[in-house]
């Protein structure tokens, strides 16, 4: 069974799940105004040191965190930060602050608990 059509605020009917353009598009400026005030990669330590300690980090722990709370078994790719270090260096470094894994589980799992509320 297919759910209805929602209306957008903007006026236009849109699909069940489906973004409206007016939406994607907002949310598209709001993710430029936020890059365009975040500091690259680099300046938030992000450099040839920490790629190094990520590569052994994932090496001692293959396998994502996340995946095998649920009994799943899958190579994980990201070296996460339990807590967002948000520039603060010690925390950054601190490996016990540490977590693997793979990119689905970073991109959507630990953003959604991340995002403000």
């Amino acid at each position: 069974m297919t759910k209805p059509p929602r209306l957008c605020s903007c006026g236009n009917v849109v699909p069940h799940g489906e973004f409206c353009a007016c939406q994607i598009k907002a949310r598209r400026e709001r993710n430029a105004r936020h890059d365009a005030r975040r500091p690259s990669a680099r300046d938030r330590g992000y450099n040839h040191e920490w790629r190094k300690a990520r590569a052994e980090y994932l090496t001692l722990h293959p396998h994502c965190r996340e995946c095998s709370k649920h009994g799943v078994t899958r190579l994980a790719t990201v070296v996460d930060h339990v807590i967002p270090h948000r520039g603060d260096k010690r925390l950054f470094w601190h490996r016990a602050n540490w977590q693997s894994l793979c990119a689905p589980c970073h991109n959507s799992i630990k953003q959604r608990q991340e995002r403000p509320t």
